[in-house]
């Protein structure tokens, strides 16, 4: 581990959003959507986050998207032929807004990680879209955000192994499905065994686990596994999906985590990998609380964990490469 003579200076960290991460859904629609603003606007408003910390993403290159998903579906997608049955899997109506959403969160995601690779750390304020396979979308997930920047970033030589920690409530099918035997991306899957999607795909190690896990049940077994994970693997970048849905209150969840737990596994995550001198690129992923505050407090653990983990890297003199 580098360490500097000085103490070096203090860095903000990186945060990726843009306008158009929030899009309005029809009445009553389960997925929520003005979440991205309005956490975008509790970090500006909690002086979590100052408007300078803030980087503003182009969308993706639809060669980028075609790297990663069938050019049939991606043509489909973006020009409004995809079939009823197929939308209703991915869950979201079909509009242009929707479209140019999908476009920038993935762009989102990708300047997260050009980002993380320079300072050590970044978030995004929207992505994890991990049921998105290769030539169908589902469970709102339309394109796969991670998988493009990784195969974009190794398209470029920036990067040649990556390791995604998917701590997300809920399976990333498919993300186990495009990096199905593929040395170069290991992808692990902490989640609810009894939780969507119905058919677990299988990913380099999945880590199923029962309802009404708890905070100390949960962080014992993370780890045991991130550790040796990251000593195995030896990642250029992880990608870390840091879904709220396992919190207790979840709609969706199946789990028992509080704020607490969630708090503690985001800085685990964080100080494991800067430990390991990781660059990580972070997404907020799944979380569907129907109170809008409670779900936006949580999703800004994240943030608020990355921020103090960054801090106290710079305190010790941890110099990325």
């Amino acid at each position: 581990m580098n360490r500097s003579s000085d103490a070096p200076p203090r860095r903000s960290l990186p945060l990726v959003y843009h306008p158009a991460y929030d899009v309005p859904m029809p009445e009553g629609h389960p997925f929520p959507m003005s979440k991205f603003r309005a956490l975008y606007e509790y970090l500006l408003a909690e002086g979590l986050a100052t408007p300078d910390q803030f980087h503003t993403p182009v969308p993706i290159p639809r060669e980028a998207v075609e790297a990663v998903h069938d050019a049939a579906y991606v043509a489909a997608y973006l020009d409004g032929t995809l079939e009823a049955r197929a939308l209703r899997r991915i869950g979201f109506p079909w509009s242009p807004a929707v479209v140019r959403r999908t476009m920038y969160a993935a762009g989102g995601t990708l300047l997260t990680a050009r980002l993380a690779l320079e300072h050590g750390i970044a978030c995004n304020t929207a992505g994890g879209t991990h049921h998105a396979f290769a030539d169908y979308g589902s469970g709102f997930c339309i394109f796969h955000d991670m998988a493009i920047a990784i195969r974009l970033l190794q398209g470029e030589q920036a990067i040649a192994r990556a390791l995604i920690v998917d701590l997300d409530v809920h399976q990333g099918d498919g993300t186990a499905m495009i990096f199905a035997n593929d040395p170069s991306v290991f992808t692990f899957s902490m989640h609810g065994a009894t939780n969507f999607p119905r058919i677990k795909r299988t990913s380099d190690l999945d880590v199923a686990l029962p309802d009404d896990t708890e905070d100390d049940a949960y962080l014992e077994i993370l780890r045991s596994y991130l550790p040796r994970l990251l000593d195995d693997v030896r990642p250029d970048l992880v990608f870390y999906d840091a879904g709220v849905d396992p919190h207790r209150d979840d709609r969706f969840g199946k789990l028992a985590l509080t704020d607490a737990g969630l708090a503690a596994r985001d800085r685990y995550v964080l100080e494991s990998c800067r430990a390991t001198e990781t660059p990580v690129a972070a997404v907020i992923g799944g979380g569907y609380d129907r109170d809008l505050a409670r779900l936006v407090r949580r999703h800004a653990l994240l943030h608020r964990a990355a921020t103090d983990v960054l801090r106290d890297s710079d305190r010790i003199g941890i110099i990325d490469a």
